[in-house]
């Protein structure tokens, strides 16, 4: 299984990615695509012809972003749509509401490091909305992506995934001490597992997903992080930052391929021990095992 590369890098920008890309007919669902990445990876999208729904909480931000993706790319195939990820029932009514194929999910919607918070189900709130609400999108999106003949799945992650596996025996803090940076890095590890189980379960029914680290970026993701630093030569612009994202949405490169990890447009390597390398990708987020045992848990989880 060779690693893929690309000539994308650091500083590329989704536009450049998705450029002489045709996504006329496809459509595609953008999480949080309201603010942040998700703003420019939807607006890559729509520009390459793509139908493109932002899922957002805020339906008047939606609305706005989605005359102002409009406007800038000539495509009014940009609609908006309620959903609030830590809530089942928005979630069980986006995917009932949903008609005909989905080409393109992008799970973009996420927060990070906020204060200890659990669902009316006592899930932790980061691993609700980071990776239960997401699973739960898929699974009820399931048969619109399998009816678009081939599909693939976005899943945003993060290095922050380095900070904690999935602890298993203890997923919402019961126990162990509540800590944010844990709790974050535990959600973005499952957004890896998602996509390797995913793409296992789902390869029969032309469904792919893989998973990306966007960068650093400055957007309202870290509201609940005071004092967060980075050398400013990590940091990314909005539009660098959509660019992995679009790319596992668009490139040829990854047709038919699912259960990878990428870091700056390219199949990141994996690294063994502790690191302060981002673009790197640790073993147990792409193991198998855990990955099956994660999405038995998760189904037992939203169904229950």
């Amino acid at each position: 299984m060779s690693t893929i590369s690309t000539p994308f890098g650091f500083t590329s920008t989704a536009a450049e990615v998705a450029a002489g890309i045709d996504l006329t007919g496809k459509r595609a669902v953008v999480t949080g695509g309201a603010s942040g990445i998700g703003v420019e990876t939807a607006r890559a999208l729509a520009a390459a012809g793509a139908e493109v729904t932002l899922a957002v909480r805020n339906i008047a931000a939606g609305e706005a972003t989605a005359a102002d993706i409009s406007g800038s790319t000539g495509n009014n195939r940009v609609l908006v749509e309620p959903l609030e990820l830590a809530d089942r029932d928005s979630i069980s009514s986006f995917a009932s509401r949903w008609k005909g194929p989905l080409h393109l999910l992008v799970n973009n919607a996420g927060v990070m490091a906020q204060p200890e918070e659990h669902t009316a189900e006592g899930w932790e709130m980061q691993f609700a909305v980071n990776h239960l609400g997401h699973f739960a999108l898929a699974l009820g999106l399931h048969d619109a992506l399998a009816a678009a003949g081939t599909s693939r799945i976005v899943a945003v992650s993060s290095s922050a995934h380095f900070r904690s596996p999935v602890i298993f025996d203890d997923l919402h803090f019961a126990y162990r001490p509540y800590e944010p940076w844990a709790a974050y890095g535990q959600s973005k590890t499952a957004n890896v597992l998602f996509a390797v189980e995913a793409s296992r379960r789902w390869a029969s029914d032309g469904i792919t997903a893989n998973a990306l680290m966007p960068g650093a970026i400055r957007t309202n993701l870290q509201r609940h992080v005071s004092g967060l630093s980075a050398p400013e030569w990590m940091w990314k612009t909005t539009e660098q930052g959509a660019a992995t994202s679009v790319l596992l949405a668009t490139s040829p490169l990854l047709g038919g391929i699912g259960g990878r990890y990428f870091v700056n447009c390219n199949e990141a390597e994996v690294v063994n021990g502790r690191t302060e390398d981002m673009t790197g990708v640790a073993p147990y987020a792409l193991d198998p095992a855990n990955a099956e045992r994660l999405w038995e848990v998760s189904s037992a989880l939203v169904s229950s």
